[in-house]
């Protein structure tokens, strides 16, 4: 009596994640934000039908905007047709966008999407502060990476 069905699936909401931004990017703080959708769209992304090419965040008029975030089109949907590639608005408080404009308008850095992920009923979107890495960076990213393989794979065999 009382107990809840788990619903199947992963659990976590996890919709995609960017990966190539940790490549080509170094990642300073990360900000949690809402995203305006059409109905259609909150379809396509539960079938994780989207993608990050060349995605960033801008602040225009005091809001912040997600561009080039291509959410493909719902197969079923027939009232709600939307560009895929179309600048969304992203949910933020006032306070946290001021100071990410100012990071960006004094340091230099950039606003990447990292992950789109469902919480609860909700679409949210975590954004990082980046700046580019030049090509050392990001040699010295993929030796890092393939000596922490080889020290896993050196642990898991004895």
């Amino acid at each position: 009596m009382g107990e809840k069905k788990k619903k199947s699936g992963t659990g976590d909401g996890s919709i995609a994640e960017n990966r190539r931004a940790k490549y080509d990017y170094e990642i300073g703080d990360t900000l949690e934000c809402g995203i305006v959708l059409v109905g259609s769209e909150v379809k396509s992304l539960r079938n994780k039908a989207v993608a990050f090419a060349d995605a960033y965040a801008d602040i225009q008029n005091g809001e912040l905007w997600l561009y080039n975030v291509k959410i493909d089109r719902y197969a079923q949907s027939t009232v709600d047709v939307v560009e895929p590639a179309r600048k969304r608005r992203l949910l933020a408080n006032k306070g946290e966008i001021e100071k990410l404009r100012k990071l960006v308008a004094e340091r230099g850095y950039t606003i990447i999407p990292l992950k789109l992920y469902f919480k609860g009923p909700w679409a949210k979107c975590l954004l990082g502060l980046a700046r580019g890495k030049n090509k050392e960076d990001k040699r010295d990213t993929v030796r890092k990476r393939e000596a922490d393989r080889d020290v896993a794979r050196a642990l898991r065999r004895g």
